[in-house]
């Protein structure tokens, strides 16, 4: 049977969220992620829609970590810049070293559009210093990748519009179901650097006056533009150390010719699409539980998506079919927008909630699954309801895609410090001590799963000339106990030391039988003494009957060499 294809490591930069984790927390504490300011150009310049949704900062770059020399990172384009980072970022999330992925057949499928840094790059004669092709053209946002982390398989950079980011998880899904890589990268970017561009947009009335995009609602007039950039890793199922969601099945197709037009989108053919997906799958489309639509806000594009949705998943349906847009918070992120809806997806799954839409009030008229009450919009963070999950998305040239996730039900243990048995001990090595520090900064801060300390261990090993730098933290409330220093030597004599009589004390154990690792060692120990009438557990874990276990020179020495072993 083959092995399913997982989501194993992810990572993102959205407006006004530096990570996925901060995008979470915006996403459930209803922020409007569309910004009024001129941190691209003058706010209302040429009349455009005066908010939009923009990263903090595109401006930093450790050009020396990537190897990238400065006179091409200086004109290196944003977005690839920033795919390396979060390439990076990925692997390491899915508890790797990029070093131990270095020359294996790793697929890079990305979704982009345009650049809109070159011209800025050009623009003086003068100064053009031919690095601008290198750093600009969009192939080589992928092949840099593969360049970067010694990867061998195929890289490509896909442009369908709007879907660009879905066809890339579409590519990377088939290459290694046909073993043409044994894992992806898949990432989608979009930074809206010139005007000119929204301005052509603008003129074809595709946008929404005041840059919002208001899904499914009765005020629905068009898309707000935004920025996003995401990347994630794919590996198969039984290779992967993380397992957010497997992808259960991915479909694509187009529109073909259309009277209305090549831009104008098609219920037939998105219809054919969503029951071919299911029908190839054998999965019935009612145990899909959410539906994260494309939902970009335009008056012709909600209405024929949603006669599509509805038409397959609402028939038989006992309760609504809950439906969603994370554009409705963060605007439509263009190539990109099919991925960030796959992070909205995988953050529900995580946190076992559906994040809210933003911006609707009264649902579009014209939606007539709606109006009777066959599909409901979550505008209230509300439980998950189901292992299943769908993502519509649609390219403006009318190449769609259908996806169905599966989430991982592997029960989480306890995630905030307050509720850890006994403090989590979190291991890093870096480049740098203030790369080190910032880890845990983050760890004391967001206090992940302690699942994610394993994978975070897994990835810390690697060469003291590449990582010198490293570091432990105690996971303490309200303390700090931690420690980094730069290693001088690769070769350095390992020491154990196992300590005598004299080192026990009443319950020195009751704590640490918490750790699973530590309490079957513990247990198998004490199966081999219990025909010799001693019950270890006892003495190491219960206060009353330690006294005089103290004195009794063999339960003090089994207990001191269990606890050691």
């Amino acid at each position: 049977m083959a092995s399913e294809i997982v989501i194993s490591g992810i990572s993102g930069r959205f407006p006004e969220s530096d990570n996925i984790a901060e995008f979470s927390r915006n996403l459930f504490n209803k922020v409007d992620l569309i910004t009024e300011d001129n941190r691209r150009w003058e706010t209302g310049l040429y009349g455009l829609p005066r908010k939009m949704g923009k990263l903090k900062d595109i401006s930093k770059f450790d050009s020396q970590f990537f190897g990238v020399h400065h006179k091409q990172a200086d004109v290196l384009d944003p977005q690839a810049r920033i795919l390396l980072e979060l390439t990076y970022e990925s692997i390491v999330d899915a508890g790797y070293d990029s070093e131990e992925l270095r020359g294996k057949k790793v697929g890079v499928f990305l979704g982009n559009g345009i650049s809109e840094s070159d011209e800025f790059y050009c623009c003086d004669p003068k100064k053009i210093s031919g690095y601008v092709t290198t750093g600009c053209y969009r192939s080589l946002f992928a092949n840099r990748i593969s360049y970067t982390f010694d990867f061998k398989g195929p890289s490509l950079v896909l442009d369908t519009a709007c879907s660009s980011g879905a066809v890339a998880l579409y590519e990377a899904v088939r290459a290694i179901q046909s073993n043409e890589c044994e894992a992806a990268i898949v990432g989608a970017a979009n930074l809206c650097l010139r005007p000119a561009t929204s301005l052509q947009y603008n003129k074809l009335n595709m946008l929404s006056d005041d840059g919002v995009c208001k899904s499914f609602d009765a005020a629905g007039n068009g898309y707000g533009r935004s920025e996003a950039i995401v990347a994630l890793l794919l590996q198969k199922s039984d290779v992967a150390r993380r397992k957010y969601a497997s992808i259960v099945h991915i479909k694509c197709n187009t529109d073909g010719f259309k009277e209305q037009g090549v831009s104008f989108p098609s219920a037939a053919m998105q219809k054919q699409l969503i029951k071919e997906t299911y029908d190839e799958c054998k999965l019935n489309p009612l145990e899909v539980s959410y539906v994260e639509a494309h939902g970009t806000g335009t008056p012709v594009g909600d209405p024929v998506e949603m006669s599509a949705i509805s038409e397959i998943f609402c028939p038989g349906r006992e309760e609504p079919l809950l439906v969603g847009s994370v554009k409705s918070n963060m605007g439509h992120s263009e190539p990109t927008s099919g991925l960030c809806s796959l992070v909205k997806l995988v953050i529900s799954m995580e946190e076992s909630l559906i994040p809210p839409n933003l911006h609707f009030y009264k649902p579009n008229p014209n939606i007539k699954a709606l109006v009777d009450g066959q599909v409901r919009i979550v505008t209230n963070p509300t439980p998950w309801g189901g292992d299943y999950a769908a993502i519509s998305c649609f390219g403006f040239g009318g190449v769609n895609v259908h996806a169905i996730l599966k989430s991982n039900t592997t029960e989480r243990k306890p995630k905030q410090i307050e509720e850890m048995p006994i403090p989590q001990l979190a291991l890093y090595s870096g480049r740098t001590k203030e790369g080190v520090q910032y880890v845990f900064d983050y760890l004391q801060n967001e206090a992940p799963p302690r699942e994610f300390f394993a994978l975070l261990h897994k990835s810390v090993y690697s060469s003291s000339v590449r990582k010198p730098y490293r570091g432990y933290k105690l996971l303490v409330k309200d303390q700090e106990v931690s420690e980094i220093k730069k290693l001088t030597s690769e070769d350095r004599p390992v020491w154990y030391i196992f300590s005598g009589m004299g080192t026990q004390w009443p319950c020195m154990a009751k704590q640490l039988m918490n750790l699973e690792v530590f309490a079957s060692s513990i247990r198998r120990s004490a199966e081999v003494l219990k025909p010799y009438g001693l019950d270890l557990t006892d003495i190491l874990t219960n206060g009353g009957t330690i006294e005089s276990n103290s004195r009794n020179v063999i339960s003090v020495f089994v207990s001191i060499a269990a606890v050691q072993v």
